[in-house]
């Protein structure tokens, strides 16, 4: 589903599977890929919008939990895209990956990156994206700002009128509360999360924050 521009939006499935955004471009960008079961399913969806898989060029996660992060392989193979991590996700990865996949009672899908993210930006298609390490939720959170078009793809950091949990290995919520003070001095129109629904408009995202700063926030 088209969102502005050339970004798209592939919701949730279900449980264990988390939003999807395309960035449409030759070379387009995926951010996160979900849950690996949902890959083709999503993959038919991505078509239907007049996106070729082998047009996006990029995989890059906003943090590396299982329903973010397994489909990468298999959407690798599906499209020739390379997976981009950030230097905090690959310093994470075996905690995320594996320790704390195992600690779940699930079995670790992995995958091997083919470069990183060193200069915390990257271009796709003219348009210049941030990544903003966000720890808390994940020790490897990151946050995608494109600052010219105001948009904020955040991953587990927050949530409509909530945020994300904190009790899974490397989270920290004293981490967390700084991460959204610190993304809550952007300029943000259209913030978009991992799941459930995406805030749109300045205002309403900036009483998003207001909201989460004074009823979640302190009970961490």
């Amino acid at each position: 589903m088209k969102l502005v521009n050339n970004l798209y939006y592939y919701p949730e499935r279900g449980m264990m599977d988390a939003n999807v955004y395309v960035i449409k471009g030759k070379p387009g960008v995926i951010f996160d890929t979900g849950l690996v079961n949902y890959v083709p399913s999503r993959v038919a969806e991505i078509k239907k919008d007049g996106i070729d898989p082998e047009d996006i060029g990029f995989i890059v996660n906003t943090h590396l939990h299982i329903d973010h992060s397994s489909g990468n392989k298999t959407f690798k193979a599906l499209s020739g895209a390379k997976i981009a991590l950030h230097p905090i996700q690959k310093a994470n990865y075996q905690l995320i990956v594996i320790d704390g996949t195992k600690l779940l009672g699930t079995k670790p899908v992995e995958f091997q990156e083919d470069f990183l993210i060193e200069d915390n930006r990257f271009n796709v298609d003219g348009l210049e994206i941030e990544c903003i390490p966000c720890p808390g939720h994940s020790p490897d959170s990151v946050c995608y700002y494109l600052r010219k078009e105001k948009i904020l793809i955040c991953g587990d950091v927050l949530f409509e009128m909530n945020t994300g949990r904190v009790d899974l290995p490397g989270g920290s919520a004293d981490k967390l509360k700084e991460s959204i003070e610190n993304l809550s001095k952007l300029d943000i129109e259209l913030l978009l999360p991992g799941h459930m629904n995406g805030v749109s408009g300045a205002e309403n995202v900036k009483r998003n924050f207001q909201y989460i700063k004074q009823n979640i926030l302190p009970w961490l």
